[in-house]
């Protein structure tokens, strides 16, 4: 979609609500909110309640669920300084591509950026300023069929070669039982930022380093990282369809919670979606760290989630930033936790028995959680997304069968290398 066109579609999407009968002293602000999941009506949710709360008004604007798109949107709404959005919702990986357009929130937030993971806060501070407070994190998790592992005789992988292993004999057995549409394994396998998370865990779980590291060197290009591309690749046609080169979330998650897959690599959101009252596999579903590379491997997640950040062209930058605390706040991130599994900021928050109970592998993957691999979009500022993309081309190249790993990633680093020679 052309820059234009998603901007017509944005505008479109613009939908006031809330307030309209409350205190006429009250202002405006706009938020963008994604779409996935249960994401879009929590967010709803939220900002009805503040602004009940202060007498103030809230319009949600829908933004792509693709990264890629939503990125590109935001790009050219904030050059033009464009007042349409107070409060974006940005990436984890996007606050030094970004963070010159947003204002400093640590005026505004009596410290309450002290509750929160110091990694994620380090994360949001650009230049010594507050660009963003978090609103939940994630990692990647493994979901699995409990039942189906069971009725097999496996146990949860703690290895790709044994996730392969199950998924493969399992959906032959099912097959043969009359389920012509199981598959073993689904994950997001489209050209797109997802697969950049997906396959920064693979390498990651076979050592095989960052794609850039800390000091800004490439390392992508290594014998780890070229078997961790090539096994992926090994899925495809066998216990993956070759369809997931095409899938995001929602895609996998709808293979996944109609009951046509064993395996599936998603975010912690898709639980409270498995487990909701109409799911076909309500009650059947485990989650797990996702499997290391081998005996010498690691388990390993890609750090993701999401933060709110406030225009720094905002009419009312105060109130926006009220909305913010508001949004990021203990109580709504606990809401949000056992309303849909979306994982809190606040460490505290692992500890509370309510959300413990509500989802339960919180407390069980809180390491996967707080030690989660980043993707190098700080070493790389507003380089990353070119990286990304050369990153994710070369992997989508390789599982499509278009290329082998070793040559794909060679490629890769003589492409890096060129993005580098202009200065990260």
């Amino acid at each position: 979609m052309r820059h234009s066109a998603q901007a017509a579609v944005f505008a479109a999407a613009i939908a006031g609500f809330g307030a309209a009968e409350t205190r006429a002293q009250g202002v405006t602000v706009s938020i963008s909110c994604g779409a996935v999941g249960a994401e879009l009506e929590l967010c709803r949710e939220g900002a009805e309640a503040w602004a009940a709360e202060t007498g103030n008004r809230v319009s949600i604007v829908s933004t792509p669920n693709s990264t890629t798109e939503r990125l590109a949107l935001y790009q050219q709404l904030l050059a033009s300084g464009a007042r349409d959005i107070d409060v974006f919702q940005i990436d984890v990986i996007w606050p030094g591509i970004l963070g010159r357009h947003f204002i400093d929130l640590a005026p505004h937030s009596d410290g309450a950026e002290d509750a929160h993971f110091e990694a994620i806060i380090e994360n949001n501070t650009v230049d010594g300023e507050l660009k963003a407070m978090p609103w939940y994190t994630d990692a990647g998790v493994l979901y699995y069929r409990a039942d189906l592992l069971e009725a097999h005789g496996f146990e949860p992988p703690t290895t790709w070669a044994e996730m392969a292993e199950a998924a493969a004999a399992i959906m032959a057995a099912e097959r043969e039982a009359g389920n012509n549409g199981m598959w073993g394994f689904v994950f997001q396998g489209r050209a797109y930022e997802g697969l950049t998370c997906n396959a920064l865990e693979w390498i990651d779980s076979f050592g095989g380093g960052t794609i850039v590291d800390a000091d800004g060197e490439i390392t992508v290009n290594n014998p780890a990282a070229v078997e961790a591309i090539a096994t992926a690749a090994t899925w495809i046609d066998t216990i993956s369809p070759r369809g997931v080169l095409n899938y995001a979330e929602e895609e996998a998650r709808g293979v996944f919670q109609s009951g046509n897959a064993v395996f599936m690599r998603n975010w912690p959101y898709a639980w409270s979606l498995a487990q909701s009252d109409d799911s076909p596999i309500r009650g059947k579903v485990g989650v797990v760290a996702l499997p290391m590379g081998g005996e010498d491997g690691q388990h390993t997640g890609t750090l993701g989630g999401w933060q709110l950040a406030v225009s720094r062209y905002s009419a009312n930058p105060e109130v926006a930033a009220d909305l913010v605390m508001y949004l990021t706040s203990y109580e709504e991130q606990k809401r949000r936790a056992i309303q849909a599994s979306y994982n809190p900021t606040i460490a505290a928050l692992y500890e509370d028995a309510e959300v413990l109970d509500a989802v339960p592998f919180f407390g069980d993957l809180y390491a996967t959680f707080t030690s989660a691999v980043a993707r190098p979009s700080r070493v790389t500022g507003e380089n990353y997304n070119r990286v990304s993309s050369a990153f994710w081309n070369a992997v989508h190249r390789t599982l499509s069968g278009q290329q082998e790993a070793g040559a794909s990633l060679a490629a890769l680093e003589g492409e890096l290398q060129g993005i580098r020679r202009r200065g990260w």
